[in-house]
């Protein structure tokens, strides 16, 4: 009897201090995240939040919405995931932040990578954002000045650029007129070209052709990023030099990109979602910008336009794709 009564306390002096954190390792959290387009597997967030424990299935359920390509759904997208009742929302761009911000005043918002949050209203400063949102910016307003001058350096002769835009997103007009003020200063003279959906495309490109466009500036859109590969294919037909924000794009066929990487940006926000689950206040979380931009070129691109990258733009690239 005495052996088996300590054997049973043996057990229970090993069992009890377990319990409680067996019962905190069974809390499930449940997130939202809104998507350009459809989750892939690997999507980088999914990654991220495995560093900070957190596993789909297991102890966070992840309800993901996409717009398809189509910014004007991420309103219905938002919408839904707020009745779902999450405790974080995840916004990628700023269509997404701000169908976000517009679904719910409560609930904590991380951004992704909104380009003028201040600007745009979606926070009051980048040290203290205020309200019910935080996360990260990568003020690609100010980048399109670089973008301008990274295309003269890789196509001196250039002269007549256009700017491939969809005028329906927020913040799309701020980048427009930062063109506008630094393309004088390189010789360049713009040409602004709307493209409200996919099927706006080919006629932008006949356009381009017609008017004797020497390369292509492509701001950022939700509609841009899905259709990246037929912008790229559009573009080598039309024998036309783009640079493009994303990476992403310059898999596809366009010739550079200049951006924080967006894997990077989304294992940041992980970080903040861990934060928030943990109780810290969106409003007290100040914005991060970005420290690290990437150079991307395509040489197989390159070559099939007939164009000779300088030196000093080839060592500058953070990636060279043969």
């Amino acid at each position: 009897m005495r052996r088996g009564a300590v054997g049973l306390v043996a057990i229970l002096a090993v069992a009890l201090p377990a319990m409680p954190l067996a019962q905190q390792a069974g809390k499930t959290h449940r997130i939202g995240v809104l998507t350009v387009s459809p989750a892939a597997p690997d999507h980088p967030l999914r990654e991220a939040l495995r560093e900070f424990g957190y596993v789909e299935g297991r102890n966070l359920t992840v309800d993901w919405r996409s717009a398809s390509g189509d910014a004007s759904k991420f309103a219905a997208a938002a919408a839904e995931i707020v009745r779902l009742g999450v405790e974080v929302i995840v916004a990628p761009n700023n269509p997404a932040i701000q169908a976000a911000l517009r679904a719910t005043k409560t609930i904590p918002i991380v951004m992704v990578a909104a380009t003028d949050p201040v600007g745009l209203g979606f926070v009051t400063s980048l040290a203290r954002p205020g309200g019910n949102i935080t996360g990260l910016t990568i003020q690609s307003t100010e980048l399109v000045g670089k973008h301008l001058e990274l295309l003269k350096e890789a196509i001196p002769k250039v002269s007549r650029v256009a700017v491939l835009w969809d005028p329906r997103e927020p913040g799309r007009q701020d980048q427009v007129r930062a063109a506008e003020i630094a393309a004088p200063a390189l010789g360049l003279q713009l040409e602004l070209v709307e493209v409200r959906s996919p099927s706006d495309l080919d006629g932008a490109f006949a356009m381009m052709r017609r008017d004797r466009i020497g390369a292509v500036l492509v701001l950022a859109s939700t509609m841009q990023y899905v259709h990246r590969a037929q912008i790229a294919e559009l573009a080598a037909k039309s024998r036309l030099p783009t640079i493009c924000a994303f990476r992403e794009s310059v898999v596809a066929g366009c010739l550079m990109s200049y951006l924080p990487n967006q894997r990077a940006l989304f294992q940041r926000a992980a970080m903040y979602v861990d934060k928030l689950l943990k109780g810290a206040k969106p409003g007290e979380l100040p914005v991060e910008q970005p420290t690290k931009f990437e150079l991307v070129i395509n040489m197989k691109t390159a070559k099939a336009l007939g164009l000779t990258i300088p030196p000093s733009v080839l060592l500058r690239a953070d990636q060279v794709l043969e």
